[in-house]
């Protein structure tokens, strides 16, 4: 039965976008980080990313990029992937799903279009310690 069924709210795990310098195209470039601030270590994390939504009329959709990580420890952060400027007009979507010891964790987070600049990056991200865009 659907009461019976636990969903079991995440904390203390976070998506943040973070502007970085890139050797190879030689500019600031926006990367995506997923970040564990909690005491315990999240295993066969799954990241599923995509965006889509519309640009001058016309509804838009990239693939969608799966990334896997065997664990996250406590206190750290890991790269996800880096954001391409031209999909910074859409939603970004990031699907997280992880273990933390048996139970199963699920959460999307989404940054909504126009989001990801410059003028947003204000909150200071945890474990990071760099200025960033963060998503709870």
């Amino acid at each position: 039965m659907k009461k019976d069924i636990i969903i079991p709210k995440v904390e203390n795990v976070y998506v943040a976008a973070l502007q970085e310098w890139n050797d190879d195209f030689m500019e600031n470039t926006w990367y995506a980080y997923l970040v564990n601030d909690s005491a315990d270590k999240l295993e066969t994390v799954i990241v599923v990313s995509k965006a889509k939504g519309e640009i001058n009329g016309e509804e838009r959709q990239t693939g969608s990029l799966r990334h896997a990580f065997v664990e996250v420890l406590p206190d750290t952060a890991v790269k996800i992937e880096m954001i391409e400027e031209s999909v910074l007009r859409l939603d970004n979507s990031f699907m997280v799903t992880f273990f933390k010891g048996n139970t199963l964790y699920d959460k999307n987070f989404v940054f909504r279009a126009g989001t990801i600049n410059p003028n947003n990056a204000k909150t200071e991200v945890p474990v990071i310690f760099k200025d960033g865009i963060l998503l709870k």
